[in-house]
C-alpha cells in the first residue's frame, strides 16, 4: 500500500492531532451541524465498484475558509468472509483511518461525527474530499484483508444528506435493539477497545452486553465479531474473571485489563458506578452522567444539547472535565444505549437517581425509563436552576426525595458526628456533611467550607496547625 501519489502524509503517527479554530480551513459536521453521519454496510460484490469515490455536494474548492458543512461518510464493502455483524466494527475504524491523514482531525462517531481540515493540508494540495475517500479505501483493504472490494460516497450537500441520514439512523437503531435483549450474566466473555487511546492514553472501553462502548457504536455482538476476525486488533477479548461485587460490576478480569492497557495508571473499575471507581472516559462518549451534590442525584446531558445543563455547565465544559482517560467520580462518559440497561449505575442507586435530562435526550430514551419516573425527571423546559429543581422533585414526588442522600444534601448542616480516625495512607474517607473553617489573615475571620456527600481519595491527608507568630 502506498500513498506516494497523494500530496500529504498518511500514517498512525498523526492520530491524536488537534486542529484549533485558527488552524482550520473547514469544519465538517460537529455540534453546530444538524446532519452528520458515518455508516458502513456489507454489500454483494456485484454492487460495488472497487476503489470508486463519489462526492455529493460542495468540494474543498467550493468551501470558504472557516466555513461549516454537513458530512456523511458512507462506506460499502464486500468480501466472501464478511457478515453484517462486522459493519459497526468497520464503521468505527473510519475514526482511526481519517486521523491517519496529517491535517485531518476526526472526533466522535455515528451521528455525532466532527471533522476539521487544516489550512496547511489544503495548501499542500488537498483540494478534493475524494482524496479522503481514497485513503479510506486503501486503509480498509490493507488493514482488514477480508475486505476484497470497497467504495465510498461522501455527502456535503445539506439537502441530499437528509435522505441517507434517515437510513443511517434506522440502521443504528436496529443494531441497538438487537443488543438490548442480552445481559452481562448471559455471557462468559467481555471485550475491550482501545480505538480512542490516541486521544485518551489511559482509557480502554470495557464492552459488555449491558455496557455498549462509550461512543455508542460498538455493542457486545460487534466486539465479538471484531475480536474473532482480528484477535490482535484494537478490539479484543477480556475474560471477566471473578465477580467481586455483582451490584458494582466489579470483575477481576476488567481490573486486569484496565491496569494493563492504562500502563498501571488505573487499577480498578466498577462497571455500574459513576461515583466509585468509575469507568474511564475517552472523548467520544455520547453523553455525560453528572452528580448534583445539592440534590444528591444525577443529571444526564448529551452532545446534541444546546445550552447549559441544570448545573450551569454546557456539554463542552463537562466533557473537558470528564474525558482524556481520567477516572473522575461524579462525571462519567456513557453511551445512550447504557441508559436503557437495567444495570445503569445500579451501585449508585440506578435510574431512579436521575433527576434531570436534556429534553431531546429524555424524549429519545423515554420508552426505556420506568413509566412512573418519566414525568418526574425534569428538563430545561421545566426548571432552570437547582432551587427550581428541588421544588420540582418534591412537587412530582420523585423517588429521590425519600433517599438519605437527598435529605442530607438539602437539609443543611448536620449535627457533628463522632470523629473516626482513618490511619492508613491511601484509604477512602467517606464523608457525609462535614464542616471546617479556613481562617483569614492572622487567623481571624475566614470562611466556612461545607462538604456534602463528599468522598475523598488521597494518598495521605496532612493537617498542620499554623503558628500565628511571625518568625524572626
Amino acid at each position: 500500500m502506498s500513498f506516494s501519489d497523494l500530496p500529504f502524509d498518511v500514517g498512525p503517527v498523526y492520530e491524536g492531532e488537534r486542529i484549533r479554530g485558527n488552524q482550520m480551513y473547514v469544519e465538517l459536521g460537529g455540534p453546530k451541524s444538524e446532519f452528520k453521519f458515518e455508516l458502513c454496510r456489507v454489500k454483494p460484490a456485484k454492487d460495488i465498484k472497487d476503489g470508486n469515490v463519489e462526492l455529493i455536494g460542495p468540494d474543498i474548492t467550493d468551501m470558504e475558509v472557516g466555513s461549516r458543512y454537513p458530512i456523511g461518510i458512507y462506506v460499502e464493502v464486500a468480501g466472501a468472509q464478511l457478515e453484517e455483524d462486522l459493519e459497526a466494527v468497520f464503521e468505527r475504524r473510519i475514526h482511526e483511518f481519517c486521523n491517519f491523514i496529517n491535517g485531518v482531525m476526526h472526533l466522535n462517531q455515528r451521528y455525532t461525527t466532527w471533522m476539521r481540515i487544516s489550512k496547511q493540508l489544503v495548501e499542500k494540495g488537498f483540494n478534493t474530499l475524494k482524496m479522503m475517500g481514497t485513503v479510506l479505501i486503501r486503509l480498509f483493504k490493507a488493514e482488514l484483508n477480508i475486505i476484497e472490494k470497497a467504495q465510498v460516497t461522501l455527502y456535503t450537500d445539506p439537502k441530499e444528506i437528509k435522505k441517507i441520514h434517515k437510513m443511517a439512523m434506522d440502521v443504528y437503531n436496529a443494531r441497538d435493539e438487537r443488543a438490548r435483549g442480552l445481559h452481562d450474566e448471559d455471557v462468559d466473555m467481555f471485550y475491550g477497545c482501545v480505538l480512542c487511546q490516541s486521544f485518551a492514553p489511559t482509557h480502554a472501553c470495557a464492552i459488555t452486553p449491558d455496557r455498549t462502548s462509550l461512543c455508542g457504536s460498538i455493542n457486545w455482538f460487534d466486539a465479538r465479531a471484531a475480536a474473532k476476525v482480528d484477535p490482535k486488533g484494537p478490539i479484543y477479548e477480556v475474560p471477566p474473571g471473578e465477580c467481586l461485587d455483582l451490584v458494582a460490576g466489579h470483575y477481576t478480569g476488567v481490573d486486569a485489563m484496565i491496569k494493563k492497557r492504562s500502563l498501571g495508571e488505573i487499577e480498578q473499575i466498577y462497571l455500574y458506578s459513576g461515583m466509585e471507581y468509575p469507568h474511564t472516559s475517552c472523548g467520544c462518549f455520547e453523553a455525560i452522567d453528572f452528580f448534583l451534590p445539592e440534590i444528591g442525584g444525577h443529571g444526564i446531558i448529551d452532545r446534541s444539547h444546546d445550552g447549559t445543563a441544570i448545573n450551569g455547565l454546557p456539554f463542552s465544559a463537562m466533557a473537558n472535565q470528564t474525558g482524556g482517560g481520567k477516572q473522575m467520580p461524579g462525571f462519567n462518559g456513557i453511551s445512550i444505549q447504557y441508559i436503557a440497561s437495567p444495570k445503569y449505575q445500579q451501585y449508585d442507586g440506578g435510574i431512579e437517581t436521575i433527576v434531570w435530562m436534556g429534553k431531546n435526550l429524555k424524549d429519545r430514551v423515554a420508552e426505556f425509563l420506568p413509566a412512573d419516573l418519566v414525568d418526574k425527571i425534569a428538563t430545561e423546559e421545566d426548571v432552570n436552576d437547582i432551587n427550581g429543581l428541588q421544588a420540582w422533585l418534591e412537587e412530582k414526588k420523585h423517588p429521590i426525595i425519600e433517599t438519605d442522600a437527598y435529605k442530607m444534601a438539602v437539609g443543611g448542616e448536620e449535627e457533628e458526628e463522632e470523629e473516626e480516625e482513618y490511619g492508613a495512607a491511601g484509604a477512602m474517607v467517606p464523608m457525609g456533611t462535614q464542616t471546617f473553617t479556613v481562617p483569614g489573615a492572622g487567623g481571624m475571620g475566614g470562611f466556612k467550607v461545607i462538604l456534602k456527600n463528599c468522598k475523598i481519595h488521597a494518598e495521605a491527608i496532612i493537617i498542620k496547625k499554623m503558628d500565628g507568630k511571625r518568625k524572626k
